[in-house]
């Protein structure tokens, strides 16, 4: 069974950054893919980046490419979320996933964590 616990949400301004950490515990008998979705408040869960098992492949979403940066460390079970210059619409809970098929859709993944509140204030 995977868990997943994301960490590092915060109240932060405009232009500033924040990263965010994924762990993962458990066990899987298949390497897992990682990555980050989001959803702003009254809107629906979108995607924002995702990284294959050996971090050689990554994709982040058009919308916030060039500020934030997926990355992860197989050695401690652990994805980050390094998002740079936010601005208020990056306002959201973000959650973390893990999932067999490195996709860009929710339903591409099979474990999600509680998720973790990122608000921007302008």
């Amino acid at each position: 069974q995977v868990q997943l616990v994301e960490s590092g949400g915060a109240q932060v301004q405009a232009g500033e950054s924040l990263i965010l950490s994924c762990a993962r515990s458990g066990v899987s008998s298949t390497p897992l893919g990682m990555a980050w979705f989001r959803q702003p408040p009254g809107k629906e869960r979108e995607f924002v980046a995702r990284i294959s098992w050996s971090g050689e492949t990554s994709y982040v979403a058009d919308s916030v490419r060039g500020r934030f940066t997926i990355s992860r460390d197989n050695t401690k079970n652990t994805s980050q979320l390094q998002m740079n210059d936010l601005k208020p619409e990056d306002t959201a809970v973000y959650h973390c996933a893990a999932g067999t098929i490195y996709g860009i859709r929710a339903s591409d993944y099979e474990y999600w964590g509680q998720g973790t509140q990122v608000t921007v204030s302008s």
